[in-house]
């Protein structure tokens, strides 16, 4: 019996560590999406728009949402994970047009990041203030 409990404590610290790892943010370059992508589908069935906050990633989980700074400017962009990238990719976010240029990287193709993981309130909300900002309607969480 105390072996049961110690393994699955043993478990829950593993995952704790886990998390706390994922939300004190991991350190890549970013990319955007280029607008002829308009229309096709993402891994989770929706339709790409390059003027929604999402993003693709190959190391978070699908309808995950996130913190993205750019390291270089600190600017901040919070999106939600509704793709994937070509497998062999090592960027760590490749965003939408819209999301790149909230981190004033557009023009370069690239930059240095951080991405965070943050909770689903925290995401959703952000991205409803995002779109206030910039002014375009018909972005979809």
């Amino acid at each position: 019996m105390t072996v049961v409990i110690l393994m699955g404590s043993i478990f829950a610290v593993k995952a704790q560590d886990v998390i706390k790892k994922m939300a004190e943010g991991k350190k890549g370059v970013a990319s955007y999406y280029h607008s002829k992508f308009d229309g096709r589908k993402t891994a989770t069935g929706e339709t790409f728009k390059s003027t929604n906050y999402t993003a693709a990633s190959n190391n978070l989980k699908l309808g995950t949402f996130i913190k993205v700074t750019n390291l270089s400017n600190g600017k901040v962009v919070y999106v939600k994970v509704n793709d994937r990238m070509s497998p062999g990719n090592k960027r760590v976010v490749d965003l939408t047009s819209s999301a790149a240029e909230m981190l004033h990287f557009k023009s370069q193709g690239t930059t240095q990041v951080v991405v965070e993981v943050v909770s689903e309130v925290e995401g959703k909300n952000a991205i409803l203030a995002q779109r206030e900002v910039d002014g375009v309607n018909g972005h979809t969480l």
